[in-house]
C-alpha cells in the first residue's frame, strides 16, 4: 500500500515508463512561447504545439508530473480557496500521453491497474463516467474491465467532452470517481455522479483527442488520435491515505503545524481558524514556486496574480491575529518538504524570503489604513440588514487604499454578504472617464492600409546575417503612407526591397543605416523597419538624382554602427546571464534598447543594486569577453531549444523554428538580431547606471567598446583634475576627502553650537522688551540667519517668557524674510495668530497664516522686517478682542 506523495509520484513514474513511456520532465509555471496562457494550468500544455501537429517529439509515450496554476484566467480557483476541501491554486497534475501511439482501450486499462492495483483504491468504490455518445468507451469500462452498468454513468458534452478551444483538436473524455460515503454528501435524495458535492469525487479525467473542430464546428476525425490525462496529486494523496481533506494529507500537513507555531494555532480546532491556515498552506506554495520562477509582485499579469496570493494570504494571517510580517518565514516549510523533488526551491529560498517580506511590509500599511474603513462599512450593512456592500464604498477602498476587491469579497463573504459589483464597475468607470479627460493618448500607428497596398508584392528577404552588402530589386517606394512609382533628389521616401542586408529594428536592436545606390540615385538610409507582415522599409533620403520601382539598387549597410550595435547585442546577452548567475535564476528580461552607442536592459529584481552587486556583474561580464568565447548560433526547433537551456521570453510568440544564439556554455537565448562573431569582439564593458523604474523592474544602461574606453577616460581625467585640486596624488584622493568631509562636519558642529549659543543669549534678558496691553503680555524679536523650522526650534526658548500672551519672532536669511506667531490658547479667541502673521507679512511683502494658536508667514522686503515687528503691539492694541479666525 502506497503511504505517501513522494511514493506515490515514485510509484506513477516507474508504472508508466515501464510501459514505454518518456518521461518528461514538469515544464514551467510561466509557458515558454505561448503567450495565450497566463500560466501552466494542465499537464498537456508543454505538449500543446504537438497535439496540434505543429511539432514532433522523438517520443510517441510521455509521462510527467506537471507544476500548475489556477489563479488567473479562464481557469481561476482562488476564490474558492480554503472554503473547499479540493481547490488549490498551486497543484501539482500527473499525466500519460500518447501521441498517436495507443488510445482508449490501452488508456482505460492503464488508468484502472494503476488505481486498483497500485495506488490500491477499492474497486467497488470507482465510478466511472462517459460521453453520452461514445458507445466504445462505455463498451470498454464495461465489457474488458467488468465495471457493472451500476457504476458507468453516460453524462453530456459540459461534463464529458474536452477541447482545447473554440476550433481544433477535441474529443470526448471519460472521468474516474471514488464514492466517499454518504458523510461526504450533500444529504439530498438526488444526489448521485455530477454532484457539486464531495461525495463522488473526480480522481483522473482520460480525454481521447479524435476529432478536429473546424470553424463552423464540425467534428473532422485526427488521422492520429491521442490521448490525454490528467490526475491531481493532492486528491490522490488525499484518497489513499484516508483523510478526508487535501489538507489532511501528507502534501499540506507539515505545512499547516508550521503556520500553526507560527500563529498560534491548532488546525483542526476552529473552522474560521482551519479555513484562513488552509488559505495561508496553499498560497504559501503558490508564492513561492512563483518567485522562484522570475515572477515578482506588481500590479499587472503574473505579477498582479502573485501579488493578490500574496496579499490575501496576509489578510488571513491578520484574521489569526498575526498583524507582523511572518509569510516570509513559513517560505522554508515548503522548501522542506519540496526541494527534493525540486531542487531550485533551496537555491532560491532566501530571495524568496526577502521578496515576500517586502510585499508583506508594503501590506501592512496598506491593511492599518484600509482594515477599519473596511470594517465600518461592513458593520453598517449589517445594521441597517442589507446584503450587499455599496459599490462606490468598495471602489473607494481600492482607489484610495489600493485595497484590492478579492479580499473585500472575501471579507463580505465571511460576513454573509455580496458586494455590488454593478455599482463599484460604474465608480470605476467613471475614475476611467475622469482620467481620459485630463490625460492625453497616443496609438500607434498600425499602418494597416500600408500592409494591404503591399500585399501584391513578395515578402522581403533578410540576407544581412551572411552579408553586409546586396543587390536588391526596388519593389515599392513609399511616401506619406501611399505607395508611389518615382523619388527625386532631396525627397524622404521609404524603399521596400525583394532582398536586403539591413537588419530592422527589432527585439530591441535599433535598424540598420547606409545606402542605396542605383543606375541614377543614391539613398542615404537612415532607419528601418519591418511591418508585421514581413515587408522591409528602408526609410532615408535621395541624395543623388532618381528612384524608380524596378530598379536594382545594391544596398550597403554601415559597417561601423552595425558592428557598433553587435557589441552591444553580444554584451545585453551575457548582462543577462551575468545578472542571472549574481542575483538569481528570478531575474527575467523585461526589455532592452541595443543601439551602436548604447545599451539599455530592464529585469525583474527586488531591490536596487548595492555597489558590490555592479562590480560583481561588470566583472563577470569582462571576464567572459576576457575568455574570447566563440558566439555559436544554430536554427532549430524551439522544443529542442528549450530543452538545451536557452531562454525564451515569456510572452513572446515564436515559430516553429528559431534561431538560439550561444556564448560557450555561458548564455543561451532565442534571438534574432545581429552579434559578434566572438565575446572578446566587445572590447570591454562598463556599467554607467542602474535604477528602478517600476515595481520590481530595474534598468541597467551600459556602454561596451569605444564607448566603454571614452567613458573610463573621462573618468579618469576627472579623477586626476580633482587630485590636482585637493594637491594630492591620484591614490591619496580618497583619503584626503574623507578627512575633509570629517574637517567640514566637526566645523558644521562647532557653528551649530555657536549658533546655539548666541540664540540662547539673544533668548535672556528680554524680560524688559514684554510689554503688556489689555493683560496680554507681548514679546516680539529679531534674529537673522534662521529658518522657519529653526525659529520654531528658537521660539521653545522663549514660550515661558511669555506663557499666556502673544510671540512673534521674524528672520532675514538670503534675502527673505521668516515670521513666526505664536498665541497662548486661552489667548487664541482674542487675537489668533493667523490675524497676526496676515498683518506682519504685509509689511515685508508677502503673506501668511496658520492656526489660531501658531501661525507662519514669509516676505521678500527685509528692510521693513524691523518695523514690521514693531507694528504688533499697535495692531493688537487696537484689535484685541474684535477678531475671530475664519
Amino acid at each position: 500500500m502506497i503511504a505517501t506523495s513522494l511514493e506515490l509520484r515514485q510509484a506513477f513514474v516507474k508504472y508508466f515508463s515501464s510501459r514505454g513511456h518518456t518521461v518528461v520532465p514538469s515544464g514551467p509555471l510561466i509557458p515558454q512561447a505561448d503567450p495565450t496562457l497566463l500560466f501552466t494550468n494542465a499537464g498537456m500544455n508543454q505538449f500543446k504545439s504537438v497535439f496540434l501537429g505543429e511539432e514532433s517529439r522523438p517520443y510517441s509515450r510521455a509521462v510527467s508530473i506537471q507544476k500548475c496554476l489556477r489563479a488567473g484566467g479562464k481557469h481561476n480557483d482562488l476564490e474558492n480557496v480554503g472554503f473547499t476541501r479540493r481547490h488549490h491554486t498551486f497543484f501539482e497534475m500527473l499525466g500519460n500521453f500518447s501521441f498517436g501511439d495507443y488510445f482508449k482501450e490501452e488508456a482505460i486499462a492503464f488508468g484502472w491497474e494503476f488505481l486498483t492495483q497500485i495506488a490500491g483504491l477499492p474497486a467497488d468504490r470507482l465510478w466511472v463516467t462517459v460521453f453520452r455518445e461514445d458507445q466504445e468507451a462505455y463498451d470498454l469500462w464495461h465489457t474488458r474491465l467488468g465495471i457493472p452498468e451500476s457504476r458507468l454513468v453516460r453524462l453530456g458534452e459540459k461534463d464529458n467532452f474536452w477541447q482545447m478551444g473554440e476550433t481544433g483538436p477535441c474529443g470526448p473524455c471519460s472521468e474516474i470517481l471514488i464514492d466517499q460515503g454518504e458523510a461526504f454528501g450533500c444529504g439530498r435524495s438526488t444526489c448521485a455522479v455530477g454532484c457539486d458535492c464531495d461525495r463522488y469525487l473526480e480522481i483522473w479525467n482520460l480525454v481521447f483527442m479524435q476529432f478536429d473542430r473546424d470553424s463552423v464546428g464540425t467534428l473532422n476525425p485526427l488521422p492520429r488520435p491521442s490521448i490525454d490525462t490528467g490526475m491531481g496529486l493532492e486528491r490522490l494523496a488525499a484518497v489513499t491515505q484516508g483523510v478526508a481533506s487535501n489538507y489532511d494529507s501528507d502534501v499540506f500537513s507539515p505545512i499547516l503545524e508550521r503556520i500553526g507555531k507560527s500563529t498560534g494555532q491548532v488546525y483542526g480546532i476552529s473552522p474560521t481558524a482551519d479555513r484562513s491556515m488552509r488559505v495561508i498552506a496553499d498560497h504559501l506554495r503558490a508564492m513561492t514556486f512563483l518567485i522562484t520562477e522570475g515572477v515578482l509582485p506588481s500590479n499587472e499579469g503574473r505579477g498582479y496574480v502573485l501579488r493578490r496570493i500574496m496579499r490575501r494570504a496576509s489578510r488571513h494571517g491578520r484574521l489569526l491575529g498575526v498583524e507582523r510580517e511572518f509569510l516570509y518565514d513559513l517560505v522554508s516549510s515548503v522548501v522542506d518538504l519540496m526541494d527534493s523533488v525540486y531542487p531550485d526551491l533551496r537555491l532560491m529560498k532566501d530571495t524568496v524570503s526577502e521578496i515576500v517580506q517586502g510585499e508583506e511590509t508594503r501590506f501592512i500599511g496598506t491593511l492599518e489604513q484600509a482594515l477599519p474603513l473596511l470594517n465600518q462599512i461592513l458593520e453598517e450593512a449589517k445594521q441597517q440588514g442589507s446584503q450587499i456592500l455599496g459599490g462606490e464604498a468598495v471602489f473607494k477602498l481600492y482607489d484610495t487604499y489600493g485595497f484590492p476587491l478579492d479580499l473585500v469579497e472575501d471579507a463580505a463573504r465571511e460576513e454573509g454578504l455580496e458586494v455590488d459589483h454593478i455599482g463599484y464597475e460604474q465608480a470605476l468607470e467613471a475614475q476611467r472617464d475622469r482620467a481620459r479627460k485630463t490625460a492625453r493618448f497616443s496609438q500607434a500607428d498600425s499602418r494597416s492600409d500600408l500592409v494591404n497596398a503591399l500585399g501584391q508584392f513578395p515578402l522581403t528577404k533578410f540576407v544581412g546575417y551572411a552579408s553586409q552588402e546586396n543587390k536588391g530589386k526596388l519593389l515599392a517606394l513609399v511616401k506619406d503612407e501611399h505607395v508611389i512609382k518615382e523619388a527625386k533628389q532631396g525627397e524622404t521616401v521609404e524603399c521596400v526591397l525583394d532582398t536586403t542586408p539591413f537588419y530592422p529594428e527589432g527585439g530591441g536592436q535599433v535598424g540598420d543605416q547606409g545606402t542605396l545606390v542605383g543606375p541614377s540615385a543614391r539613398i542615404v538610409v537612415h532607419d528601418t523597419t519591418k511591418l508585421a507582415k514581413g515587408w522591409f522599409l528602408h526609410k532615408g533620403q535621395v541624395i543623388e538624382g532618381s528612384v524608380h520601382v524596378g530598379d536594382v539598387l545594391t544596398a550597403t549597410v554601415q559597417g561601423h554602427l552595425r558592428q557598433s550595435a553587435a557589441r552591444n547585442h553580444t554584451a545585453t546577452h551575457l548582462l543577462h546571464a551575468a545578472l542571472r548567475e549574481i542575483l538569481g535564476p528570478h531575474v527575467k528580461q523585461h526589455g532592452s534598447l541595443v543601439a551602436p552607442n548604447r545599451l539599455r536592459f530592464d529585469f525583474s529584481h527586488f531591490k536596487g543594486l548595492t555597489p558590490r552587486n555592479i562590480e560583481e556583474i561588470e566583472g563577470l561580464v569582462n571576464e567572459q569577453i576576457r575568455q574570447n568565447l566563440s558566439i555559436k548560433v544554430e536554427e532549430m526547433e524551439i522544443q529542442d531549444a528549450l530543452s538545451r537551456g536557452a531562454l525564451a521570453f515569456f510572452g513572446d510568440k515564436y515559430g516553429e523554428q528559431v534561431r538560439v544564439v550561444e556564448m560557450g556554455s555561458f548564455s543561451q537565448e532565442l534571438c534574432g538580431g545581429t552579434h559578434c562573431a566572438r565575446t572578446g569582439d566587445v572590447g570591454l564593458f562598463r556599467i554607467v547606471s542602474e535604477g528602478g523604474i517600476a515595481a520590481g523592474v530595474r534598468r541597467i544602461e551600459a556602454l561596451t567598446g569605444e564607448g566603454a574606453v571614452a567613458q573610463t577616460q573621462h573618468q579618469e581625467a576627472e579623477w586626476r583634475e580633482l587630485a590636482a585640486v585637493l594637491k594630492a596624488g591620484p591614490n591619496e584622493v580618497v583619503e584626503k576627502v574623507r578627512k575633509l568631509v570629517g574637517t567640514l562636519r566637526d566645523t558644521e558642529r562647532e557653528l551649530e553650537r555657536a549658533k546655539q549659543k548666541l540664540l540662547d543669549q539673544q533668548g535672556a534678558g528680554q524680560e524688559a522688551s514684554i510689554r503688556d496691553i489689555g493683560g496680554m503680555p507681548i514679546l516680539t524679536q529679531r534674529i537673522d540667519g534662521l529658518t522657519i523650522q529653526e525659529l520654531r526650534t528658537f521660539s521653545d526658548k522663549l514660550r515661558h517668557k511669555v506663557p499666556s500672551g502673544l510671540l512673534v519672532l521674524g528672520s532675514v536669511k538670503e534675502g527673505k524674510v521668516s515670521l513666526l506667531v505664536i498665541v497662548a490658547k486661552e489667548q487664541a479667541h482674542k487675537i489668533p495668530a493667523g490675524k497676526v502673521a496676515h498683518h506682519v507679512a504685509q509689511l515685508v511683502g508677502g503673506s501668511g497664516g496658520g492656526r489660531p494658536d501658531m501661525a507662519q508667514a514669509g516676505g521678500n522686503q527685509p528692510e521693513q522686517l524691523d518695523e514690521a515687528l514693531r507694528s504688533v503691539y499697535d495692531y493688537v492694541a487696537s484689535h484685541i478682542g474684535t477678531l475671530k479666525e475664519e
